[in-house]
């Protein structure tokens, strides 16, 4: 079975066809088939810094949020104060089709971008 190491979101991911990936949101509905470009390796290749010609062919299963994170500060002493916050990240249910090794250029799968990434594009066609 042939894996590769990507990148997306600031995390590199080690994957194999099948595999299901929690990544951070991704521009794409459910049932949309996405390619990720930045491939750091595949098998014994290492990519200087990314492999060319490489990519992951993945699809788009749903978008979800994380487990709540609770954020709580407290202010001891003179100030008593306290803050409560929680937080749900925002991620995108993915599952790993297929590992190129060569020829993504060709495959004319729409690129997997982040959602910051859409709005900077968005905005400079806008122009």
């Amino acid at each position: 079975m042939t894996f590769a190491v990507l990148k997306t979101g600031g995390k590199q991911y080690k994957v194999q066809a099948g595999d299901v990936l929690r990544v951070e949101k991704l521009d794409a509905v459910a049932g949309d088939k996405i390619q990720f470009n930045e491939i750091l390796m595949v098998d014994t290749t290492v990519g200087v810094p990314f492999v060319a010609g490489a990519a992951v062919q993945a699809e788009v299963i749903d978008q979800i949020k994380g487990p709540k994170t609770i954020s709580y500060h407290k202010r001891r002493r003179k100030h008593s104060s306290q803050r409560t916050r929680g937080h749900r990240q925002q991620l995108t249910l993915v599952r790993v089709t297929e590992v190129l090794a060569a020829g993504a250029d060709a495959t004319g799968v729409k690129a997997a971008t982040g959602t910051a990434d859409a709005r900077r594009a968005a905005h400079e066609t806008a122009k």
